[in-house]
C-alpha cells in the first residue's frame, strides 16, 4: 500500500525520485501514465498487467472504450528506476501534469500519483473542502 506525499525537485535531465521506502516495488519496473486528474500515475508493472487484462475485456466497437484506451495507453511509459530510484519523466507526460521544476509524489493505496505542486496544493484544497459532500455521496445506499 502505497501512502503519503513526498517533494522532490526535478533533476536537469527531467527524473524525479520515487520514495526509497517505494522502490522495492519498482525494481522490476515502473509503467507511467496520465492520470485524469493531469497528474502522472506510476504503477508497478503487476498492477498495470491487471489494469490492461480489464481494459482488454472490454469491447473494442464502443467508442468510449477506444477513446479512454486512446487516453490510458496512447502516453503511458514502461520504464525502470536508475540506481539512484530515479524514473525519468517524459517531455509529454511532464507538460500534461504541468511538472516543471518540482514533484509530488503521492501514494494513491495501489499506486502513486505524481502531481506539480501548485496543481497539488490546488487539489488538497478543492478536496478539503468538498470531502465532506464525496463521502457522503460515497455512502452505501440501501
Amino acid at each position: 500500500m502505497f501512502l503519503g506525499e513526498y517533494e522532490y525537485k526535478i533533476d536537469a535531465k527531467g527524473r524525479v525520485s520515487i520514495p526509497p521506502k517505494f522502490r522495492g516495488e519498482f525494481w522490476e519496473g515502473i509503467v507511467l501514465g496520465r492520470g485524469p486528474d493531469h497528474c502522472i500515475i506510476a504503477c508497478p508493472p503487476t498492477l498495470w498487467d491487471e489494469i490492461t487484462e480489464r481494459f482488454s475485456a472490454l469491447p473494442f466497437t464502443r467508442s468510449k472504450e477506444r477513446r479512454i484506451g486512446r487516453f490510458i495507453f496512447g502516453t503511458a511509459f514502461s520504464l525502470e528506476l536508475d540506481e539512484q530510484g530515479r524514473v525519468l519523466l517524459p517531455a509529454k507526460l511532464r507538460e500534461y501534469s504541468g511538472i516543471k521544476e518540482a514533484a509530488v509524489v503521492v501514494g494513491a493505496n495501489k499506486y502513486l500519483e505524481i502531481w506539480s505542486k501548485d496543481q497539488w496544493e490546488e487539489e488538497q484544497a478543492d478536496v478539503g473542502d468538498q470531502a465532506w459532500q464525496i463521502l457522503e455521496g460515497m455512502e452505501k445506499r440501501e
